[in-house]
């Protein structure tokens, strides 16, 4: 049994670093007794005295990683303190918080050499009065994990390098794509109650609209039906990454998953000098999506509008594309790039909202392509749960809110190894840039397509609201996307009074 242990996180700030509770401290004593039963290491487990050289570690991980996808685990696990041969503790001297490669801590400079990141975690524990360090590792998922430019897996005991074995990469490779983030667990060998203290079960079936079920057997009987959870067994459950993400009560209690949670930051100004404020969230996406938009909503500037007889406030941005953006950013994430989460940033001019993971499609297509997402299970349930809508990303909402506001154009890019979608303040037309004004004739354009329409000189004065009798102005906003070619004429012989203009692509 354990005497002592501190969990630590790679991803977590050493100021957030605490003591474990009393389940995790019995459930990591009786995981190293159940590895050192095991008659001999297997794919995903590695044993080791005193060796802690931080390029063998990261070459571990990379190898532990890519076999335990293969071989269908959830976790490896690289154990300190343990005779190879007998699996008898010896315990080590080995400490992973105050080993350094330069000026770098050691957790830090392994995570910088993986590719892609990938979440992992020391464990410092005493057992059987031995101290001991455990490794965790979260399994490869889509892309086997690189350690310094180079692909490791395990052969038996040994680390190979995974391109001197092609049938291996084959296989490691059929493995990742049958295998998605959310099927993973993100919490094992939970007793009930402990489920149900971790998830805010009551939202989830209040927003899929049925009633909550007499018992708490029934209760998580109707969880796993949907596949939040799973029975591990022996009265016990794992709650899977999908349900921790929709429903976490705390995200920060399952980890690694804390690193999932929306950021909003809003700075001072139009660049990221000053922070104003800045907020983590702590719920699920489900069950805190609709206090995130209130939140998001509240620190947002206001313009006073004077009707007849009062004044009254109206946000600068539309709540109906900032709730689409953001359920977007949420539903297409790469939840496999660790230490990395959706962000909302808000400055004088814009607001910004980031998620991880390069889009599935075109950001120029964004508008009229069909919705594809890499999370099917999590944007399926959000779907079902009134958050987004099924038959579509929502950009054209965003893209048609902005016109209707006679606001500049939304922006949708890429930027590194994310996706950021910008919505901007009111700016005459006077004042927006060359590629603004491109930007909002042809999104113009794509949204008249896709309900069937053609973009022309009338329509155009419309989304900005151009007089009729300045339609030389439209003109010029015109030929300017033609000149930048992201729009053609539908009917090259029609009169100029009656052109019309569609997408490129179209």
């Amino acid at each position: 049994m354990a005497d002592l242990l501190t969990r630590r996180c790679v991803r977590c700030e050493a100021a957030n670093r605490k003591k474990t509770p009393m389940r995790d401290v019995q459930y990591w004593a009786s995981l190293v007794h159940e590895l050192c039963a095991m008659p001999h290491e297997a794919g995903w487990v590695e044993f080791k005295h005193n060796n802690a050289e931080p390029q063998e570690i990261g070459e571990y991980i990379s190898a532990l990683a890519n076999a335990c996808a293969l071989e269908g685990k959830a976790h490896a696990y690289l154990l300190w303190g343990v005779e190879d041969a007998t699996h008898v503790l010896l315990g080590t001297s080995f400490d992973p918080f105050s080993k350094r490669i330069g000026n770098e801590e050691l957790e830090s400079w392994l995570l910088r050499q993986l590719t892609p990141k990938l979440g992992f975690q020391f464990i410092p524990l005493e057992v059987n009065g031995k101290r001991l360090v455990l490794l965790e590792i979260d399994c490869a998922t889509r892309h086997p994990v690189q350690f310094a430019g180079s692909e490791f897996i395990r052969l038996g005991s040994y680390k190979k390098r995974l391109k001197d074995f092609p049938e291996k990469e084959r296989a490691l490779w059929r493995a990742l794509d049958a295998t998605p983030f959310e099927r993973l667990p993100a919490a094992e060998k939970l007793m009930g109650d402990e489920v149900l203290r971790l998830l805010d079960y009551p939202s989830y079936f209040d927003l899929v609209g049925r009633a909550l079920p007499d018992g708490h057997s029934a209760i998580l009987e109707a969880l796993a039906a949907d596949r939040l959870i799973e029975s591990a067994g022996g009265g016990h459950w794992n709650v899977l990454n999908v349900g921790a993400v929709l429903l976490a009560k705390q995200l920060s209690d399952f980890g690694r998953l804390q690193r999932k949670a929306v950021r909003v930051v809003v700075y001072k100004g139009k660049g990221r000098v000053e922070t104003l404020r800045e907020q983590m969230g702590a719920k699920g996406y489900a069950s805190g999506f609709e206090g995130l938009v209130g939140f998001i909503n509240n620190l947002l500037p206001v313009n006073e509008v004077i009707g007849r007889a009062l004044r009254k406030a109206v946000p600068v941005y539309p709540e109906l594309a900032i709730r689409e953006l953001v359920a977007n950013a949420l539903i297409h994430q790469d939840l496999s790039v660790g230490g990395s989460g959706p962000m909302v940033e808000i400055f004088d001019d814009r607001m910004e909202i980031t998620n991880p993971g390069v889009p599935l499609v075109d950001t120029s297509r964004m508008l009229d392509s069909p919705p594809r997402s890499r999370n099917e299970r999590l944007a399926s349930l959000m779907r079902r749960m009134g958050i987004c809508e099924e038959r579509g990303s929502g950009v054209d909402k965003v893209v048609f809110q902005a016109e209707f506001y006679q606001l500049p154009a939304p922006a949708f890019e890429v930027t590194g190894d994310s996706t950021r979608s910008t919505l901007f303040a009111p700016r005459t037309l006077t004042k927006m840039e060359q590629a603004d004004r491109v930007r909002a004739v042809y999104l113009h354009a794509c949204l008249r397509y896709v309900e069937r329409e053609s973009m022309t000189n009338t329509t155009l004065r419309e989304r900005f609201g151009i007089d009729a009798k300045n339609s030389a102005t439209a003109s010029r906003l015109i030929k300017e996307a033609l000149a930048a070619g992201v729009i053609r004429l539908q009917d090259l012989a029609a009169p100029p009074k009656t052109r019309r203009y569609l997408p490129h692509w179209a």
